[in-house]
């Protein structure tokens, strides 16, 4: 089964705010929106319903108007479903869908999971890895109710903390005094394609122990990374993607279990790096806050208008915001028009050609934004043309985030955002907001922190974490 969306007489809509670089960039804002007024146009429009549930009885529905059965557009009904399921899935998470939808509709949603590469991505990662059951499609007419719960996340900053953030091409570490940053490091790594663990344990081990050096106590330590993590087990994560079934269950699940107990049993807490993000911004703006950060890959992370996380997934790194069928391809799931592709420094491994700076292929991509941020400090056009793209990307990817989250702020930070093209991204996404999406773009508090916490922000928030102990550890050299 092919998920792309192609007919004879519907056309992807064209943005109204060109991406510079990239022409035939196609919302999946737009065109779903498109896509509805014309179900609804028909008179006769398919209302479709699913309930995404996940663990301990909560549940997300959704809903979407598809075109009716012997409509020239009728076979775009699949892909349409299919991609809104996706954005749902890796925001909210979950492994049963109850879809209440014509009968050929759930056999075919039901087959996609089952039997193609993308679908059986979807249902390995997130169903199997994070919930343990493979993704099931179910027939139901009656939809579960709509439930979350809610918990707090950190903003603990009493005492001597150690806050560090793993990127894919660059840790971060920051040790903290009453709140009070008294010294942060950056260390380029490679964690992805690694395939022993113990170079994922020294690089950490490493970082930690060069911020001990810099208390005169361990209270606790708080990290985030890219990934899913449950009581500090690790369910997946792009970091240890190198590394083999067996020994991801030997060395890998309880790595921070286990760096916890060499650190003396400290209070030890890890986040998602998304969720991470989103708690830095709720600390200084209130809650409704969306984090998203461009790094390597693309974090995102939500906290209520009460200051609360949910148990949601928020891997956003894999929604789809291009509909175009032959949009830029994720290496490691192999779908296309993901997110990952368009938000992080992937995208400017794909841009900087068009933008015409010539690059080594085989140069890493952390070097590549290097050389892009150097010209744009120097005013190139090449290189705003690039931070424009990127710009465009995100203006169009935030209405799609509305559709699964209720936001009023956006923090963007990452490596992606530093320097000067930072504001460029900003700037023009509001441009986006302001001509295709007027309803929203009020509504819309898009911001970025200063240049040090774009880059060490979520290690300072990481720190924040973990609540304090009763009895402090002395010395941090002392971890084994």
């Amino acid at each position: 089964m092919s998920t792309k969306v192609e007919s004879s007489s519907y056309a992807l809509p064209t943005p109204a705010v060109p991406a510079p670089l990239d022409p035939l960039f196609r919302p999946a804002a737009l065109a779903r929106r498109a896509f509805e007024r014309r179900a609804r146009e028909t008179g006769h429009p398919v209302h479709v319903r699913f309930a995404l549930e996940q663990s301990a009885g909560a549940a997300s529905r959704f809903a979407v108007e598809l075109m009716p059965e012997g409509h020239p557009d009728a076979h775009a009904n699949l892909p349409m479903l299919e991609r809104l399921v996706k954005l749902a899935l890796w925001s909210r998470g979950g492994y049963r869908i109850s879809l209440d939808a014509p009968a050929r509709l759930v056999e075919e949603l039901r087959a996609h999971f089952r039997d193609t590469p993308i679908g059986r991505f979807d249902s390995e990662i997130v169903g199997q890895s994070v919930y343990g059951h493979p993704i099931e499609v179910v027939a139901a007419h009656e939809l579960p109710p709509e439930r979350s719960t809610t918990t707090e996340l950190g903003g603990h900053l009493d005492g001597c903390r150690i806050g560090f953030d793993l990127g894919g091409s660059d840790r971060k570490v920051a040790a903290i005094i009453d709140g009070r940053v008294v010294w942060s490091e950056e260390t380029e790594w490679d964690p992805y394609y690694q395939p022993d663990p113990q170079y994922h344990w020294d690089g950490i081990m490493d970082s930690l122990r060069r911020a001990a050096e810099h208390l005169p106590r361990i209270d606790a330590i708080g990290g985030s990374a890219a990934g899913v993590y449950v009581d500090n087990q690790v369910k997946f994560a792009s970091l240890f993607r190198g590394v083999a079934p067996d020994a991801f269950e030997k060395r890998v699940r309880n790595i921070f279990r286990d760096l916890k107990h060499a650190w003396h049993d400290v209070p030890f807490d890890v986040a998602n790096d998304g969720d991470v993000t989103a708690l830095m911004g709720s600390m200084s703006l209130g809650g409704g806050v969306l984090g998203i950060a461009l790094g390597t890959s693309t974090a995102g992370g939500f906290v209520t208008a009460d200051g609360r996380i949910t148990p949601w997934l928020n891997e956003i790194a894999f929604v789809p915001v291009d509909y175009r069928p032959d949009a830029p391809r994720d290496e490691w799931s192999g779908d296309r028009g993901c997110i990952v592709q368009y938000l992080s420094q992937q995208a400017v491994g794909r841009l900087h050609t068009p933008a015409g700076i010539e690059l080594p292929h085989a140069m890493p991509l952390p070097a590549k934004l290097k050389e892009v941020q150097a010209l744009m400090k120097i005013g190139d056009e090449r290189a705003r043309k690039i931070y424009e793209t990127v710009g465009v990307y995100l203006g169009y990817a935030l209405p799609e985030f509305a559709t699964v989250y209720d936001y009023g702020h956006v923090l963007l930070l990452g490596r992606g955002t530093s320097g000067p093209g930072g504001d460029i991204i900003m700037d023009t996404a509001r441009e986006v907001l302001r001509v295709d999406f007027p309803e929203l773009a009020p509504k819309i508090d898009l911001r970025m922190p200063g240049e040090q916490d774009k880059r060490h922000g979520q290690a300072i928030a990481a720190a924040s974490l973990p609540e304090l102990g009763e009895t402090p550890i002395l010395r941090a050299a002392q971890a084994h």
